[in-house]
């Protein structure tokens, strides 16, 4: 695994219960803050083999990005199980629940 992705995978297991991340947020911590797309890559490709939160990223916008009917609500109703509020628009409050490390991860 190229260090890149293997601070991609380290940061999205850090997301904790309740709180989220943004695809742009998580290309920066890791080190490329333009490469929020490689972000995507990362998730589609490895969240079943290394057991990733893939349900704690979302857009910069606070919103699921998944447009497939069955893993927008999949993710929602995690989302929803852990706490985090999802508004009528779909939106979540990034002031609210956005995860800031207090630690930058490398």
């Amino acid at each position: 695994m190229k260090p890149f992705t293997e601070n991609v995978v380290e940061i999205i297991r850090s997301i904790p219960a309740g709180k989220v991340a943004t695809y742009g947020q998580i290309a920066g911590l890791a080190g490329s803050p333009r490469a929020a797309r490689q972000v995507v890559r990362v998730l589609h490709s490895m969240s079943w083999k290394y057991h990733l939160p893939w349900h704690r990223v979302i857009n910069a916008k606070g919103q699921i990005a998944l447009l497939d009917d069955e893993s927008y609500h999949e993710q929602r109703l995690s989302l929803e199980a852990e706490g985090v509020e999802i508004g009528l628009n779909g939106v979540i409050d990034l002031g609210k629940f956005q995860w800031k490390p207090s630690l930058h991860l490398k």
